[in-house]
């Protein structure tokens, strides 16, 4: 038997998303990590496994790390679902329900936008401890927040990502890891943004790590709740309504569809 997948990106942001709504599948973590792996097989930054929704203009969606670990959202990933099955919807609007809760999604021209709201709490985060999310207690005084999956956002920091964000990831203060930003404020409307991924590494754009940086930026009073955020693969739309939502807008696409063996990914 073939397992069929489709590879998409948003902004360079890359992603192997299985479409189980017919037929359910339950991949093993080291099935995941094998088929994420960019030698041995399709590669990509997350794999994206689809189900059932709960209403027609719904589908579900787990977001798993190249080592098999899931991940509780992921902003790029979900414009790609949503460019993925919106043709098969009126209007174009999709919901993509997430461990994260059930987000909406429209399809534009040229790029896709996605509502959800950041968690700003230690428990939410989470961290280990209590500690003020605005001024994390680490070196370089960073601020955290939830996009469905933890943040940390480190503003001007002199170090290489490289080097800075693997021990960050797995600090004592993250029980459940974190990914880490590395923002550089340009002007009141726009953020530089590398972010090291738990599980992943450096990633040439991340969807909610961008949400994250530009929900910081605008607590730390650096930035106004509306901006751009440049990063390796693109540029990427964030806007922080009054309401609480974070809208994220941006480029996803289509690569390519194939299949691999099933036998050997289970």
């Amino acid at each position: 038997m073939q397992l069929a997948f489709h590879k998409m990106h948003g902004a360079g942001n890359d992603f192997v998303v299985i479409d189980g709504r017919a037929h359910a599948l339950d991949l093993s973590p080291d099935a995941i990590a094998r088929l994420a792996d960019r030698r041995t097989g399709i590669g990509c930054d997350q794999l994206v496994l689809l189900g059932a929704g709960e209403a027609p203009d719904e589908v579900g969606a787990r977001f798993f790390n190249p080592d098999g670990g899931e991940a509780g959202a992921c902003g790029n990933a979900t414009r790609c679902v949503a460019l993925l099955v919106a043709d098969a919807v009126p209007g174009r609007q999709v919901a993509v329900r997430t461990r994260a809760g059930r987000l909406p999604a429209r399809v534009l021209d040229g790029g896709l936008v996605e509502v959800g709201a950041p968690a700003l709490g230690w428990r939410e985060l989470p961290l280990a401890r209590e500690a003020d999310t605005l001024h994390l207690p680490l070196a370089g005084d960073p601020a955290g927040c939830s996009m469905g999956n933890p943040h940390v956002t480190f503003f001007d920091h002199a170090g290489d990502p490289g080097v800075a964000g693997p021990a960050l990831e797995c600090d004592p203060l993250f029980p459940e890891r974190a990914n880490i930003g590395f923002a550089t404020v340009l002007s009141p409307e726009r953020l530089r943004l590398v972010v090291w991924e738990r599980g992943a590494g450096l990633t040439r754009a991340c969807g909610s790590g961008a949400c994250a940086a530009a929900v910081n930026a605008a607590r730390r009073g650096l930035t106004g709740r509306r901006v751009a955020v440049e990063m390796p693969g693109g540029v990427l739309e964030i806007d922080w309504n009054a309401d609480g939502c974070v809208r994220l807008t941006g480029p996803a696409a289509w690569a390519f569809s194939g299949t691999v063996p099933l036998d050997r990914h289970r």
